[in-house]
Parts: C-alpha cells; structure tokens; sequence
C-alpha cells in the first residue's frame, strides 16, 4: 500500500512539474517603457539608466521624454546605446570649444541667429541642437528604431502636447525651451515651450505600452538650510522645481509607474553641464537601484502569471 501511495505522488509530481513547465513556456517575459523626466543638466543621468537597461538586454517597446529626458530617449530611441550616448555627451562637454566649434559649423550668420546675442531667453534651441545633436540621431520620428513620444507645452492653449511623429529636432527643441533660457519654438502654428511644465515625468503616457513602466525624475529642488536667501535667478528656477514636483506627486497617488527613480543629482544646477562627469558619477548607484527592482518587478510579473521563480 505504501509503494503504491508513493508511486501515486511520483506521479503527481511530475504532472505538477509538467504543468509549470508548460505555464513557464507561455508567459513571456515582461515587456518595459521608459519615462524620462527633464531636469537640465540633471538629466545627464539618464545615460547611466541607459546603460543599466542595456546590461540587462532590456530594450524598450516604448520611450516618452520631456526636456533633457527627449533628448537622451530619443539617443536610445535611434539605436544608441548607453555608452554611446556617455561617450559622445562627455566629448561634447569635456572639452572647451567643443560646443563653440559645432555651433560655428551653422555658418556666422546661422550662429549669429542661433545665441542671438548670448543673452538668456535668446538662444534659438533648435538651431542649437540641429549643431549639437549626433550624427545618428534621424531627423524625423519616423527614422527611429523604438516609438518616441515627446511632450511639450502649448503657450497659449496652456496644455500639454504629445508629439510623436514628423521634425524630430523641432519637437526636441519645443521640449526642452526653458523659459527665460530659451526662445519659444513655433509649431504648426502654435507656441510651445518647455514639455516639462504640464508633465515634468510623462510616464503616464506609457502605462497602457508595457508589462513594467519605469520612471526618472530628476527635477530636483531648492537646497539649503533657511540660513541664505536665494537669488533672483535661483527663485525662479527653484519656483518653478516646486511646481513641478506638486505634479509629479498628484501624479504618483493617482497612477504610479511600477518603478520610479529619483537620482541623486539635485546639487547639480539646470545648466551643469561642463560637470557632466561628476553628474554621471554620482548618480552611478542608480544603475544598482534600477536593477534591484527590475529585479522585483519581473519576480511579481511571473508570480501574477502562475510561475514561481
């Protein structure tokens, strides 16, 4: 009777086995979008999320940007790896006349309409990044490898704006047009300004695209001990990282990502970028973050899906 009993759970067990096998070969593994916030020079970072992603061999079905975010997911989105995108932005902003000398390569008269004086809320973004951006970034959404959505904000019908196909340096630069950085970028006829305004992480815009949404805020905020008054320039800059961080926070109650990361970059102000190396080494830990809770989050997928792993 005992023999029997055993060869009886043998059996059992090896149907059970079976049956998970068969549930393991059915799901998928889970499928990724990625959110990246805008923040200045901040936004450098990203690169090092880049990177994680792909040591992981993670490649995302979806990439939504505002502000710097665009401009480093749509690197990712046309082919570039992480450590394309650090070689090419430390070369960039490593060496002095670096920017002057591409920027030169517009011609004196389009540089000239470019700075426009070098005075701030002058400079002309997209003539900027038209020097600026790398060879094998396309010139249309259409070029893309992996589907972009770029936010910006329309000025005068004080909404967000969603633009995911046609001139893609053109919606690069209305996304990232930082008020009394930058000159406003007409679209279509209308006038946008900074994607980050309306949505500074846009990860929502993702949340029906993948199994696991990850979110990159690096808008930062006010330091500082009470002791010192800010000036003029650090008031309005910091003001506006308040606001910013009030929508970002309505928008983590109402539908959070499943991963959201905070780099420890704030020190760094909007327009660090000659500290690009510092930037992308202090926010190096956020690599191991970023693992650890794709980690997690892959675990409860396949869990949710009758796997045990």
């Amino acid at each position: 009777m005992a023999e029997k009993k055993k060869k009886l759970s043998g059996k059992k067990r090896k149907r059970e086995e079976a049956a998970r096998e068969a549930r393991v070969k059915e799901v998928r593994d889970p499928t990724f979008a990625l959110a990246l916030g805008g923040g200045g020079a901040r936004g450098i970072c990203h690169i090092n999320i880049v990177e994680a992603l792909d040591e992981l061999g993670i490649r995302p079905t979806a990439i939504a940007g505002s502000s710097i975010g665009s401009i480093i997911g749509a690197g990712m989105a046309a082919g570039m790896s992480g450590r394309d995108i650090r070689e090419y932005t430390l070369e960039l902003m490593g060496k002095k006349g670096s920017v002057a000398n591409k920027l030169w390569s517009l011609g004196p008269a389009s540089m000239r309409h470019a700075v426009f004086g070098f005075r701030l809320g002058q400079f002309n973004l997209e003539l900027v990044l038209d020097a600026l951006l790398p060879s094998a970034m396309p010139k249309t959404f259409e070029g893309l490898k992996i589907p972009l959505k770029v936010t910006a904000t329309d000025y005068y019908a004080q909404s967000e704006v969603i633009v995911e196909s046609g001139d893609l340096r053109q919606a690069l630069a209305a996304s990232s047009a930082i008020p009394a950085l930058f000159m406003p970028i007409r679209m279509n006829d209308r006038i946008m300004i900074d994607g980050g305004i309306f949505n500074p992480v846009p990860y929502d815009h993702l949340l029906d695209k993948a199994d696991i949404v990850i979110a990159v805020d690096v808008v930062g905020g006010p330091e500082g001990d009470g002791t010192t008054m800010p000036s003029r320039f650090e008031s309005l800059f910091g003001a506006s990282q308040l606001m910013m961080q009030s929508v970002i926070s309505l928008k983590l109650r109402m539908h959070p990502p499943h991963i959201f990361l905070r780099p420890p970059v704030n020190r760094f102000k909007v327009l660090d970028f000659r500290k690009a190396h510092e930037v992308l080494a202090e926010s190096q830990v956020s690599k191991d973050d970023l693992k650890r809770q794709i980690e997690m989050q892959v675990e409860l997928y396949h869990r949710g899906h009758g796997v045990d792993v």
